[in-house]
């Protein structure tokens, strides 16, 4: 990169380079897509016509970039009413944490429904969030809490604070359990199960979840491909107890370790159920022609349907 595009582009440098930022741009009949870069670097004062509608995503931590200092710098020049969040499908009952920046604008004279906050709002705001989310959580008391970690088996690469967080989460009933996504057609599963190798050498950093859990970690691109920190993986058998499975395993032989590992029955989870998290319709498919491999980089560089239906909604309300 040119010392004279660095200058003109300070923030070029930034793991947020604005060719990365995803922003659409809706209008009441018309949808157009715009870079970041159009947007910050142009200037919105320089459209003929400007967007009634601006929706941005952008990973955890944009928020903390000099890139979405300039948009926020050009957005405020151009006299847009906006509101920034930190949203996570949790938030809105559903299994799978994937945490995420947004920021909906709107043209002026336009101003929304809700009141806004100078501050970074983490969640909707409580109007929009659905009626499934008023039920308080079900938390286990302090008391409960320590007479469980007075018995907790730590296994795996976890402490027993991780252990604790993953029990809360689970005992959230606001939370609908993963059972709900999942395929009900169980044949040609034995694809998606995890081979020898891979449970050989990952067995202890796989986030194991079960059908009955509230909670599955970010799906990424690179699921079904790498394992450790791309997703969740299902435990299918649930006959099996998940600690004793992980109990002493680094002082077993390799044979026994993988005859352990196995009653598990270890897969992945399907496109098609990562599908049902990320909120795409029932009636949803691929071209016949898109490979698995395929089918979860997609869904792994997409956006929770959910989510952001709940943004376009709080965006164009008057």
């Amino acid at each position: 990169m040119s010392d004279e595009r660095t200058k003109k582009f300070p923030f070029s440098h930034s793991p947020f380079a604005l060719s990365q930022v995803r922003c659409f741009i809706l209008e009441l009949c018309q949808s157009c897509f715009f870079s970041q870069k159009v947007i910050v670097c142009l200037g919105l004062g320089r459209l003929s016509k400007r967007p009634c509608f601006i929706l941005l995503e952008n990973v955890k931590g944009f928020e903390t970039s000099a890139a979405r200092d300039a948009l926020l710098k050009t957005l405020r020049e151009s006299d847009y009413s906006f509101q920034e969040f930190l949203i996570s499908p949790t938030s809105l009952g559903i299994p799978n944490s994937r945490l995420r920046y947004f920021l909906i604008a709107k043209r002026p004279p336009g101003s929304f429904s809700f009141q806004t906050s100078a501050e970074i709002m983490e969640g909707l705001p409580m109007s929009e969030s659905p009626d499934s989310l008023t039920v308080p959580h079900n938390n286990p008391t302090s008391s409960e809490c320590e007479r469980e970690k007075s018995g907790t088996i730590i296994f795996k690469m976890e402490t027993e604070q991780e252990l604790e967080r993953k029990r809360m989460q689970d005992s959230q009933e606001t939370v609908r359990r993963l059972q709900d996504f999942l395929q009900e057609d169980e044949q040609d599963m034995d694809q998606y199960l995890l081979p020898p190798k891979t449970l050989l050498r990952y067995a202890l950093l796989m986030d194991v979840v079960q059908p009955s859990f509230r909670r599955s970690v970010c799906f990424t691109k690179g699921y079904g491909h790498y394992v450790e920190g791309t997703g969740s993986v299902l435990q299918s058998c649930v006959d099996v107890e998940l600690e004793s499975a992980f109990k002493n395993l680094e002082q077993l032989s390799e044979a026994d370790k993988l005859k352990q590992l196995l009653q598990l029955k270890l897969r992945y989870f399907t496109p098609r159920e990562i599908a049902n998290l990320m909120g795409f319709p029932a009636d949803f498919t691929f071209p016949k022609h898109i490979s698995v491999k395929q089918q979860y980089r997609v869904l792994g560089n997409s956006l929770n349907v959910h989510v952001v239906s709940h943004l376009i909604r709080l965006m164009i309300s008057k």
